[in-house]
């Protein structure tokens, strides 16, 4: 299968990735993990269509799918922009789509980049950035509620990623909040959304630690020409390369609702969340001590990582998933 992309997606990315390089600097994801602007860029971003990018025409959105956002969500990842965008940008469209006026209602003001959505889907328990949300989707029962945030009760919960913040919420279920069911493509969705930014996330740290073996010297030379040193980051670029081409596998059967949907967003997810952490880890071993600290940014990037690898299912579930998939069962068969 052919995974070019056309001018008008490799446009939007780019669009994108010049708006958060003016907007996000890691000054900007540094100071949101300080109590400071939690939502840099979303403005403009706004006008950039990006909160548009997944909403129907009809509620002022540009009616795209998913294969035309992925890079889009890329470059999100690669900046570790934060709040809850794979949510506002994935998942609330579809969750929305067919509801009643206020869906409409929330469907304009997310196209328009006024609505900030947070979601609890599926198996999750904690929902990300809620406190950032205008409005929280929230699974009960397997049936989805739409609740404006001053409806619901938030506690803060412990988490590995001081700027993407995690929330236990409790609510009152209202018939009236009821949204069609639409959970499991919303899922897939977001999860997706999720494993292009841990490509990013991927990309982001690649070049960093790249960079930063080329200046670091050590015994008079550059570490970058030390053999073991080279071999990790070859194995980092390798992992990426294997597994981006599975997020836009996954983001196509999406978009064509395939049969192997489901399927295809595990492996991505997996591969995303593999290929992410190898490069977290290899860029804090590269950089040794120095990489856990306050001094440097790099910390900002390897939370982000072991934030989202486990957000909407990590990569032991995922694999248990595809397991089921491919061989009928989630266990590991032992051959003689």
């Amino acid at each position: 299968m052919n995974f070019a992309f056309n001018d008008d997606q490799l446009a939007l990315a780019a669009t994108v990735r010049s708006v958060l390089r003016a907007h996000c600097p890691p000054r900007a994801v540094r100071d949101a993990g300080r109590d400071g602007d939690r939502t840099p860029a979303w403005s403009q971003l706004a006008k950039a269509g990006l909160f548009a990018m997944l909403v129907p025409e009809r509620h002022d959105g540009l009616g795209l799918g998913m294969t035309d956002a992925i890079l889009a969500f890329e470059e999100t990842g690669r900046a570790a922009l934060p709040g809850p965008v794979a949510e506002t940008v994935a998942a609330a469209p579809v969750l929305l789509a067919a509801g009643t006026a206020p869906a409409a209602s929330a469907l304009r003001g997310i196209a328009a980049g006024t609505t900030r959505v947070s979601v609890r889907l599926g198996d999750q328990v904690y929902v990300p950035d809620a406190d950032l949300a205008d409005l929280l989707i929230l699974e009960e029962d397997g049936e989805p509620y739409a609740v404006p945030a001053g409806a619901v009760r938030l506690t803060p919960q412990p988490g590995v990623d001081p700027v993407r913040r995690l929330f236990a919420v409790a609510f009152d279920p209202a018939p009236r909040t009821r949204l069609p069911h639409a959970g499991p493509a919303a899922l897939r969705g977001v999860t997706v959304a999720v494993a292009a930014q841990l490509i990013g996330l991927a990309r982001h740290l690649l070049e960093t630690t790249v960079e930063y073996a080329r200046t670091r010297r050590q015994f008079g030379t550059a570490v970058g020409t030390f053999q073991a040193v080279k071999h990790q980051l070859a194995d980092v670029a390798i992992g990426v390369d294997f597994a981006a081409p599975l997020v836009y596998a996954a983001a196509f059967a999406i978009d064509r609702d395939l049969p192997s949907a489901d399927r295809d967003v595990s492996a991505a997810k997996a591969a995303a969340g593999e290929a992410a952490d190898r490069a977290a880890r290899v860029a804090l071993q590269v950089h040794g001590a120095i990489g856990y600290t306050d001094e440097l940014d790099l910390r900002l990037w390897l939370a982000r990582v072991w934030s989202l690898a486990s957000a909407y299912g990590d990569t032991g579930l995922h694999r248990a998933r595809l397991r089921s998939a491919i061989l009928g069962t989630p266990e590991l068969r032992r051959w003689p």
